[in-house]
């Protein structure tokens, strides 16, 4: 299949060369030309101007958005508005509200342009390993694309959710879940780090062994043995632990549905409380996310 992928990010940049891996054409587009000629010499088409999709894309026309939440996602979908036809399609494989999802669904259908939802989990390791989506909008364009799906995910790891939105409701969750499986495994070695047994403990020989038919084994065990291998106190960087949206708008969730996710709320205001102040289980945290899905950490502060 043919297809646009709008956004050549961490996540958009691997995910295009993945498609390219698997026999389709891509056609790149990117704020910064300089990626766009990266990813050309790998094999996609360069479009060098949103406006330029309309001419190398064949109808209907498939526009896959890596975009961050919010008002980039919007401004390029005025534009795609302007530019596209009847029977087009739209994905936004973005961390979106799931509520931005169905305005912007109704925006496009004035003008029968499709619009898909999929929440796409896989960071950094997603070229190799594949990409776990959660989709969500029109179940019979679900199925002429499942093509792409399928290439991008590893086996059985895409799923129809549901209508518009659910795709980027589950994803919402599922890094809810997320944030509380981080903060425990971060409060466990907290307390075996301020324990007496701490400066005898090799954490990531620990997370090794965990992994090994223990009930708490998982793949962020195995990222924070990695972690350790590279940096066994975590002293190269700052406890900061920024947070993306989804942790807020799930707590938002649970209010407005009467859910006591204490887990959640409370994971949340540890990253809130992580920029106050630097201790081991912020660091734990901040490795995990860069680990997974590359994201910047601070680099420790010289002690005097």
């Amino acid at each position: 299949m043919k297809l646009a992928m709008v956004g050549l990010g961490r996540m958009g940049m691997n995910m295009a060369r993945r498609l390219i891996q698997t026999g389709h054409e891509v056609v790149a587009y990117n704020r910064t030309g300089e990626k766009i000629d990266e990813i050309v010499k790998e094999g996609a088409i360069g479009a060098y101007a949103l406006a330029d999709l309309t001419e190398i894309l064949a109808p209907p026309r498939t526009v896959w958005l890596m975009l961050p939440a919010g008002r980039p996602v919007d401004e390029h979908l005025d534009q795609l508005n302007g530019f596209l036809s009847p029977g087009d399609i739209v994905l936004d494989g973005g961390n979106t509200h799931f509520k931005d999802d169905v305005r912007r669904q109704a925006f496009l259908s004035v003008n029968g342009i499709h619009f898909m939802d999929v929440g796409v989990s896989g960071g950094i390791w997603g070229l190799k390993e594949g990409y776990c989506l959660m989709i969500g909008g029109d179940p019979e364009i679900y199925k002429y694309l499942e093509p792409v799906f399928k290439s991008l995910a590893p086996e059985d790891g895409y799923l129809y959710c549901g209508q518009t939105g659910a795709g980027h409701f589950v994803k919402m969750v599922h890094n809810a879940i997320e944030y509380g499986m981080m903060q425990a495994y971060a409060e466990g070695f907290d307390i075996l780090d301020k324990s007496r047994y701490g400066a005898s403990l090799d954490y990531s020989s620990l997370c090794h062994l965990w992994n090994r038919g223990s009930v708490i084994r998982s793949w962020l065990l195995e990222l924070a043995e990695s972690a350790f291998g590279k940096d066994p106190g975590l002293s190269a960087i700052k406890g900061y632990v920024e947070d993306s949206g989804e942790g807020r708008w799930t707590v938002e969730q649970a209010m407005e549905t009467g859910v006591p996710a204490y887990v959640t709320a409370l994971s949340l205001f540890a990253r809130f409380r992580s920029r106050e102040q630097d201790s081991f289980a912020d660091r734990v945290l901040a490795a995990l996310r860069s680990e997974f899905g590359g994201h910047t950490v601070l680099p420790a502060e010289e002690k005097s």
